[in-house]
Parts: structure tokens; sequence; C-alpha cells
């Protein structure tokens, strides 16, 4: 059961534009439906995919991507730990699929000057998992299957069915990002303590 507090606000997907431009940096939310993973691998395939003018294996409209791999599922559980892998390892690939209707991301770690601007120009939003609670985010899962790319193991493709997946909007879609918020309020309160 997530913790949940008077601010959390509960999403569910597919995601909508109006959703995404309603989140604001800093929000707490819990997502309910489907979201889908995928790391570098299958993002590298992606990219190799549309630059051949092929279609991908997964429509992403108004989908959100979770940047992780499972470790083994134990018996009786949907999903083994599931937690969240740097995100600036799909900066490179992340524009060309937020032109096909990616709305969300969810990992950890600040994203590019360039993701940044097309979350701005298509109006997505960047999520941030908490790292090293990979166990707990796996409560959340309610069932996992593979929809493209097996060969790849943890990394495959999968499709989550979740409910109340905790996590933090770290870029909203205009750009207002709470790692640059923390650096500057952490830079302020130390040079005003020493000065």
């Amino acid at each position: 059961m997530a913790y949940i507090n008077a601010d959390t606000i509960r999403i569910t997907t597919p995601l909508t534009r109006d959703v995404a431009l309603s989140l604001k940096a800093g929000d707490n939310v819990l997502i309910t439906g489907k979201i889908l993973t995928a790391r570098d691998a299958a993002h590298k395939r992606f990219i190799e995919l549309l630059e051949k003018g092929e279609p991908l294996p997964i429509d992403l409209h108004g989908q959100i991507i979770y940047y992780a791999g499972p470790t083994p599922t134990p018996p009786g559980r949907a999903s083994g730990s599931f937690g969240p892998t740097t995100s600036y390892r799909m900066d490179k690939y992340t524009p060309q699929l937020l032109e096909r209707g990616l709305l969300g991301m969810i990992g950890k770690g600040a994203r590019s000057t360039d993701v940044i601007e097309a979350m701005k120009q298509h109006g997505a939003v960047y999520f941030a998992a908490t790292g090293g609670a990979a166990a707990l985010i796996a409560r959340s899962i309610v069932h996992s299957e593979i929809v493209c790319y097996d060969d790849l193991g943890a990394e495959a493709v999968r499709l989550l069915t979740v409910v109340d997946f905790p996590a933090i909007v770290a870029i909203d879609s205009r750009g207002v990002n709470l790692y640059e918020i923390g650096c500057n309020t952490y830079k302020f309160n130390r040079e005003k303590n020493e000065g």
C-alpha cells in the first residue's frame, strides 16, 4: 500500500496531454494502469527501426515508459524487484520517441537540455522513481508480460499493470526541473551559511 497524503495525485494510463500538462514539478503521484518498460538496448532498436522508416513494435501514444528491468520473479509474485535505471542513458533516443506520442517517462537522475526542450514541445512529463526501493516499487506491479525483444532478457520491453505506482514529477511539461531547483537551493543555503 502506497503512502498517500492530501497532496498526492492519482493518475491513470494511458496518459492524456491534459493530465501531463496539469502536473507540476514536485507533485507526488500514484500511477495506475499499464506502463511500458524499456532500457538502452530496446531504445536503440526503436531508433534503428525509425531510421529505416519501419513502424515501432509498440504504440507510444499516451504511453509512459519506465526505464527499468526486473530481477527474477519470486514464486507467488507478479515481478521481482523492479528499480529505475539512470535516465540519461536514454537521452539520445528520447526526443524521437516524444515526437511519436510518448507522454511520460519514469527513471532516476537528471535529463539533458535536448530532452527537456522536446518535453516542452510535446507536453510530456518526467517522473522520478526512488532508486534503492526496487522491492517496494515491485509491490505496485500486479502483472508483467514481455511484449517485444524477449531476446534482451531483463531488458526486454514489458507491459506492466500497476496499481498506485509511486513517483514524483521531476521535470514537468514546462521544463520546471526539480534537479535544478534542488541544486540551486543547496547552493543558496550553503552560501548563506558561509557568508
